[in-house]
């Protein structure tokens, strides 16, 4: 499945059927440290590595972190909010400017709660995620 792509390191981990949870199936890589939730992720980062390498980006990064909320508590102290982070699976520079991209398939990018994240990104820290869509 994976031969005679250069990566040595290359495994696929395991497959996560449809459960209770409504999970998607889908074949998680881990290519050295780094860990992908698709096939087709870890292809977008192959392709991004070449276009880093001829210059094309720069700066490429992996599962960036953005805070969207900060920690809160409840006025009397009796419950604490973790702080919502949102992590896409690209950051880089291209021409001046910083480009996120999340890597969906055409049933994941019509999920709801996608798309009342990438909003919600947009109007709090105005990111706008770019989709690729594989």
């Amino acid at each position: 499945m994976f031969k005679g792509n250069g990566y040595k390191s290359l495994q696929p981990m395991k497959c996560f059927g449809e459960n209770k949870s409504g999970k998607i199936k889908h074949t998680t890589v881990k290519v050295g440290e780094l860990e992908f939730d698709s096939i087709a992720e870890h292809e977008r980062y192959i392709e991004l590595k070449c276009l880093e390498k001829a210059g094309k980006i720069s700066n490429l990064e992996c599962h960036p972190s953005y805070e969207v909320l900060p920690k809160q508590e409840t006025p009397a102290g009796k419950q604490n909010f973790r702080p919502v982070v949102y992590t896409p699976d690209f950051r880089y520079e291209k021409d001046g400017r910083i480009v996120v991209e999340e890597v969906k398939s055409e049933y994941t990018r019509k999920e709801k709660d996608y798309i009342i994240r990438r909003k919600l990104i947009l109007y709090t820290l105005g990111i706008y995620v770019e989709e690729i869509v594989k």
